[in-house]
């Protein structure tokens, strides 16, 4: 009997986005990051603080949400539109 090969378990979706993709700047407007996201060609970017660290993940059809919403404007950071929680010029 032949040994069936090992795989990999498959990973969710958040733990895959958490794990890879463009890293940038949570000061980053969300105009400039659509334009990276476009000119990379990728759907994600992971936000860093000032020292590196990763303080979220924001996805196109997340910034896409809130440049359309009313309480817009273009001073709005990353920092405060990471899909881990209400963007804060947004809510209430």
């Amino acid at each position: 009997m032949v040994p069936t090969p090992l795989r990999p378990r498959p990973r969710s979706s958040v733990a895959a986005t958490e794990e890879a993709g463009p890293q940038v700047w949570g000061d980053m407007t969300v105009e400039v990051a659509l334009s990276v996201m476009a000119g990379a060609g990728v759907g994600h970017l992971l936000v860093c603080d000032d020292d590196g660290r990763r303080i979220g993940v924001v996805t196109r059809a997340r910034l896409t949400v809130v440049r359309g919403g009313t309480g817009y404007t273009d001073r709005l950071r990353l920092r405060d539109v990471t899909d881990d929680e209400e963007p804060l010029a947004l809510a209430g």
